[in-house]
């Protein structure tokens, strides 16, 4: 990067050269929180939910509005971000080494109990997304920070020893050779450097599927149908894991005096999800950096979600266990 100015920023999102490594990731992220420090855009509490806020560009960018940021999340200081990335970098590291073990050691339980996994991978996604936001046309971003969040988790994944990679497959349809079902797989991670055997195995049995996708909304139906469909083509129970971002969107209100606000609508559809998990089936873990209060309260919900940083310091060893 040349610069923090929002065009120096918006060029580095568009860059399909960049963001390889993890390290790319702190470097948009910083730069975004020192131009926020730097250029001061107006910054809008939201009256019906205060702990989520917006940010307003100025007129040169059509005085467009970010997305909400939780700030229960969103490190707004750049020093604060850069020192919770480098303890987030060596916890990585430590995974690597001590997997499941590390969030049980000593030095880990502030880190742990901060939520500074979560806070870390959400205000460098939240950073993108809000760069994202003040392109001229929502289509220009919505895709790219869809991917850049995708590559996000794919990279720390990685980052503690696990084989991760995008993989298209291609399934004949049983009795129907004729038919080939295609798939493209967000991700697919496994412990063991397992190898695909060819066409008719596209999937290996020490392998887990991972749909990554920012919010649920318009998705949440094909993620279980896809765990469906691909066990029931396989022969065989295909573990399959989601992992969002959120599940809140922007809402403009008008007040009684015709005032209009700022406010924070939910998108996640708890009748949906729960409708599939009775009839379809549970998925194998769906995690959330972001997730909604009623997933935490609402008991029938806690049962089946956990935010990210659970999927990283204990379930991802449990699903990639195979002994």
């Amino acid at each position: 990067m040349n610069g923090n100015t929002l065009h120096d920023l918006q060029a580095s999102v568009k860059d399909r050269e960049a963001f390889g490594e993890i390290e790319d990731y702190r470097t948009i992220g910083t730069a975004f929180l020192e131009h926020l420090a730097e250029h001061e855009p107006t910054r809008i509490v939201s009256p019906t939910t205060p702990n989520y806020i917006f940010y307003q560009y100025p007129e040169e960018f059509l005085n467009k509005i970010t997305r909400p940021l939780n700030t229960d999340l969103f490190y707004e200081n750049p020093d604060e971000f850069e020192e919770n990335y480098a303890r987030f970098i060596d916890f990585l590291g430590e995974l690597r080494t001590h997997e499941e073990r590390t969030a049980n050691r000593r030095r880990w339980a502030g880190f742990l109990r901060d939520n500074s996994l979560n806070r870390v991978v959400y205000t460098i996604q939240q950073s993108i997304g809000c760069i994202g936001d003040s392109f001229e046309s929502p289509n220009q971003s919505r895709k790219r920070v869809g991917d850049l969040f995708e590559n996000l988790i794919r990279l720390i994944i990685q980052s503690i020893g696990m084989d991760c990679e995008k993989r298209t497959i291609r399934i004949p349809v049983p009795d129907h050779p004729e038919i080939i079902m295609p798939y493209e797989l967000d991700i697919v991670f496994s412990r063991n450097g397992a190898i695909v055997a060819g066409e008719e195995n596209p999937i290996y049995v020490e392998e887990v599927i991972g749909s990554i996708k920012t919010t649920s909304k318009d998705r949440i139906d094909k993620i279980f149908l896809d765990k469906y469909l691909l066990s029931r083509l396989l022969g065989r129970d295909i573990p399959v894991v989601a992992i969002f971002l959120h599940d809140v969107q922007r809402a403009r209100r008008n007040t009684p005096e015709g005032r209009s606000i700022f406010g924070v609508n939910g998108t996640f559809k708890t009748n949906h999800f729960l409708f599939y998990t009775v009839v379809l089936n549970r998925m194998d873990g769906v995690y959330y950096i972001d997730p909604r209060p009623n997933m935490v309260n609402d008991e029938r919900l806690r049962q089946h979600i956990d935010d990210f940083q659970i999927f990283l310091t204990r379930d991802i060893w449990n699903l990639t266990r195979f002994d």
